[in-house]
C-alpha cells in the first residue's frame, strides 16, 4: 500500500510516525506551507502511484483535493474539519467511484467513549431528575471552540436524550432553558484534549470522561483507517468502521 499524507502539521508528522512503525509505505507528502514537504500541492506529481491519501489539510483547499481523489481513483481518509455543511454536495462526489472515510476525531478510545455517552443518554432519558452537560478543555493553539469532538458528544446527547432539543455553544448570559444542553470550552496550557459529560439531579452526579494524553490516538486511528478503507467503495464515516469491530 502506497500512502500519501496530505497536510504535514502536527497531525502529519504523527501519522507519518505511525505510517513507518507499521512498515506502511510513505509515497508523498504534501503541504502548501511546510517547506519539509516534498510537494506543495495535490496533482499528477504528488500523488503519482499513490492508493491512499490521507488528508488533514485544510477546509479551504479539500474540494479541490477531494474532486483530483474521485478523478483519479484514489481512495482517502478526510480528518481535515470545517467542511461538513459540504457533506450531500461530497456524498453525490464520490458515490462509487472511490473509498472515502471522514470523522471529526479519528480516536479509537474517542469513538468508544461515544459508544459509551450513548449507552448512558438512553438510560438517563427514562430519568428526568437528571440533566445533562457537557465541558471540552483544550491547549490554548486550538482555533476553534466547541471542539468537533464535542459538537459529536452534543448531538449524541441530544439524539438520545428526547427532552433535550438544542445545544448552545456561546456564553450564557441567561438562566437556560429546561430543553437545551450548554457545550463550554475552556482553552489554555498544553492539554491535548479532554471532554466530560455529566449526568446531574438533586442527589448525585455521575461523570463521564475522556482524556487524551497526545495526538497519537488521532493518528492510530486514522492508518486504522487508511487500511480499512483501501479496498472499499463509497462514502463511509468511523462508525462505519467501528461497526465491524464492535
Amino acid at each position: 500500500m502506497n500512502i500519501a499524507i496530505v497536510g504535514y502539521g502536527r497531525m502529519g508528522k504523527q501519522i507519518e510516525k505511525i505510517l513507518i512503525e507499521k512498515n506502511i509505505n510513505i509515497g508523498s507528502v504534501v503541504d502548501k506551507f511546510n517547506p519539509d514537504a516534498k510537494f506543495k500541492e495535490v496533482n499528477d506529481d504528488s500523488l503519482k502511484g499513490i492508493d491512499v491519501a490521507i488528508d488533514f489539510s485544510t477546509a479551504d483547499c479539500l474540494m479541490n483535493n477531494i474532486d483530483f481523489y474521485v478523478k483519479n481513483n484514489i481512495s482517502c481518509v478526510i480528518g481535515t474539519t470545517g467542511w461538513y455543511d459540504k457533506i450531500e454536495e461530497v456524498k453525490n462526489k464520490i458515490g462509487n467511484k472511490i473509498g472515502f472515510i471522514w470523522s471529526g476525531n479519528f480516536s479509537i478510545g474517542v469513538h468508544i467513549f461515544f459508544r459509551i455517552v450513548r449507552e448512558g443518554a438512553k438510560i438517563f432519558n427514562n430519568f428526568e431528575d437528571y440533566d445533562a452537560m457537557l465541558y471540552e478543555i483544550h491547549h490554548n493553539q486550538k482555533v476553534d471552540s466547541p471542539s468537533g469532538t464535542a459538537k459529536m458528544i452534543g448531538d449524541i446527547l441530544l439524539q438520545e436524550i428526547k427532552r433535550k432539543k438544542d445545544g448552545v455553544e456561546e456564553k450564557l448570559d441567561r438562566k437556560i432553558a429546561e430543553n437545551e444542553i450548554h457545550i463550554a470550552s475552556v482553552r489554555g496550557g498544553y492539554v491535548p484534549g479532554t471532554h466530560v459529560v455529566m449526568f446531574d439531579s438533586p442527589v448525585d452526579s455521575i461523570e463521564l470522561k475522556h482524556t487524551a494524553r497526545n495526538r497519537e490516538g488521532m493518528a492510530r486511528g486514522a492508518v486504522i483507517a487508511c487500511q480499512w478503507i483501501k479496498d472499499k467503495k463509497g462514502f463511509f464515516n468511523i462508525d462505519d468502521l467501528m461497526n465491524t469491530v464492535l
